[in-house]
């Protein structure tokens, strides 16, 4: 185990289901090979179809990443009465928050995200495994990219 992480006893989270996270702000949701394939399979869409239908490319160095689009108001594309609509299918960004690298780096990062998130600090404890496990995925699930032409 690396016991040069702070979260080395794991840290506590459970969504309330606040939303904030999907909601309000504008942001990007990118999706990986992996995600596109599941959303894609729950939509009964093809590929072509669903990026036009639900995505924007992203400028991301020299080329695009591929990201969920946003509703008018910056809600989500799929959050629908009150929920996300696509909730078992959620991209790997979804699913491992808040155990992202950038919030995990230090304890000053997950502090940062306390005064965003009211779920952090509470609720059930999640192993230094689990953490690395959310860690590991994203990495894995890298976004889908183009190059710039």
């Amino acid at each position: 185990m690396d016991t040069d992480v702070f979260y080395t006893d794991g840290l506590r989270f459970s969504c309330t289901q606040c939303s904030r996270c999907c909601r309000h702000d504008s942001g990007y949701v990118f999706l990986s090979k992996n995600d596109l394939n599941a959303l894609t399979a729950r939509l009964d869409l093809s590929r072509g179809a669903f990026i036009e239908r639900y995505c924007v490319w992203a400028p991301a160095g020299l080329g695009h990443h591929l990201s969920l689009s946003e509703q008018e108001n910056h809600d989500c594309v799929f959050w629908r009465d009150g929920g996300c609509s696509v909730y078992e299918d959620r991209p790997t960004q979804c699913r491992t928050y808040p155990f992202w690298e950038h919030i995990v780096a230090d304890s000053t990062g997950w502090d940062r995200e306390r005064r965003e998130c009211p779920g952090i600090d509470i609720g059930r404890r999640h192993s230094f495994f689990e953490i690395r496990n959310d860690l590991a995925a994203r990495v894995r699930n890298r976004p889908e990219h183009k190059e710039a032409r």
